[in-house]
């Protein structure tokens, strides 16, 4: 077990019982650091609650009353709570430390780490680097945004074992010195404007992941996205890039056969799985990240030939009689089905459908090119089929449910179509999350 070293305080405030925060009081427990925890929501009743009292945690909830800052010289703070907040205002008035547990890390851990921010695309790029280096005989772990909290696994992280993290710009916001081995930034749109108050912040947050970099770290980067280029012109690491437009860069790079590093050639496309130009991006930025930090071509291509997405996001399922099916679940709106439509040169049958919100879907009109077949549920059913009229395709089916839309699809399609759903629509006309409705669209493909 990692232990912190050189830690300059002895008395924290942790704000916010999240499982950030949970996970950050039991490691500063076991530093014997003097920890109290402020929340409004939790209860005493909690068994997480008891369980860090018997540790001797020290608990004020209900309330944010400042004169807990009297009594702390640092405050880590769950990365949603707002710097709105509060204690949060007060302390930074005082010039109290405000943290993210990510900070922790670098008195924690001297273990290699890759850290990868941007507005879209971490969780499945911090998902092929975690696959690469691993099938390339490297040993590491995975956490951070993507789920498990990155304190708790750096704490059990092993000496030969590399950490790869997503980080979002809430949890960048939070850190000072740490300093990732190779920083990743994949690009930058407006994004989570209501927490950081314009895109000039939002942006300063993500910069923070490669602040602290030397000429002997590494900053992969988006060549394509100008605000990225501009935005890490200052950074001091050595910056490697990657490029979907240009040819023969020194990083990754690609044209209409394969995929390259540098003058070497990496991976056929034909033998990827993934599919989309967002995700080309992805995996140009995997694999300069992957290599990088000591993955092989057999690695790369055994991930790259298997990878079929994160879950509920144009992922693969199976070929069923030269039929391909792919589940973009988690496209809610228009812009996300666009996206996946795009992804596709093949016939396409399309099944779309959801929650009414009462826009139409004539945005959907330019990307319907490839699509032959439009199978729509659900109560926006006759909107779609309105803008498919439109869009002059060749079947449009409407069905009370998502089972009557997928054997409808099957029995329409040939051998070398797409079918896809990407609903365009929330799902909670008929179900509660967009992964019920994903999994059930995997179960239904499943048992046709």
């Amino acid at each position: 077990m990692n232990k912190l070293k050189n830690f300059p305080f002895k008395r924290v405030l942790v704000l916010g019982m999240a499982k950030s925060g949970t996970a950050t009081c039991q490691v500063l427990v076991r530093n014997e650091i003097n920890v109290i925890v402020n929340d409004l929501k939790a209860k005493e009743t909690d068994q997480k609650i008891i369980d860090l009292k018997n540790k001797g945690v020290q608990f004020v909830l209900g309330e944010h009353p400042l004169s807990l800052l009297d009594q702390v010289e640092l405050v880590i703070k769950n990365p949603g709570i707002p710097y709105q907040n509060i204690i949060v205002e007060h302390a930074i008035k005082r010039g109290i430390p405000v943290w993210t547990e990510i900070e922790l890390l670098h008195y924690l851990i001297d273990q290699p780490v890759i850290g990868i921010t941007g507005s879209n695309g971490k969780t499945t790029t911090t998902m092929l680097v975690h696959q690469i280096l691993n099938a390339s005989g490297q040993k590491a772990k995975i956490a951070g945004n993507i789920g498990e909290v990155a304190v708790e696994v750096a704490e059990q992280l092993r000496s030969d074992e590399k950490l790869v993290l997503e980080l979002s710009s809430f949890q960048l916001m939070g850190i000072d010195q740490f300093q990732p081995k190779i920083a990743v930034l994949l690009n930058l749109f407006e994004s989570h404007l209501d927490y950081h108050g314009d895109f000039n912040a939002y942006q300063s947050a993500k910069a923070k992941i490669f602040e602290s970099l030397t000429k002997d770290d590494f900053l992969v980067y988006n060549a394509d996205d100008p605000r990225v280029v501009k935005l890490v012109e200052p950074s001091y690491a050595k910056k490697v890039p990657f490029s979907r437009i240009q040819k023969e860069i020194d990083g990754a790079w690609v044209d209409e056969e394969a995929i390259y590093f540098g003058s070497h050639r990496i991976i056929n496309l034909e033998k990827i799985r993934l599919v989309g130009l967002h995700n080309l991006e992805n995996i140009l930025a995997s694999v300069a990240t992957a290599i990088l930090s000591g993955a092989n071509d057999k690695g790369i291509e055994q991930t790259l030939s298997s990878f079929v997405g994160v879950k509920h996001r144009l992922q693969f399922i199976l070929e069923k009689q030269g039929r391909l099916f792919y589940n973009d679940a988690k496209a809610t709106n228009v812009l996300a089905s666009s996206k996946a439509l795009t992804a596709f040169n093949q016939p396409t049958l399309l099944i779309a459908g959801g929650l009414d919100r009462g826009g139409n879907f004539d945005g959907l009109i330019p990307y319907l090119t490839n699509v032959k077949g439009m199978f729509l549920y659900g109560e926006t059913a006759t909107k779609l089929a309105e803008s498919g009229k439109k869009a002059d395709i060749e079947i449009i089916e409407q069905g009370e449910t998502l089972e009557e839309m997928v054997k409808a699809a099957y029995q329409a399609s040939d051998p070398g179509d797409v079918i896809l759903l990407s609903p365009a629509c929330a799902s909670w006309d008929q179900y509660r999350t967009f992964e019920e409705r994903g999994d059930m669209f995997i179960n239904l493909v499943h048992t046709l």
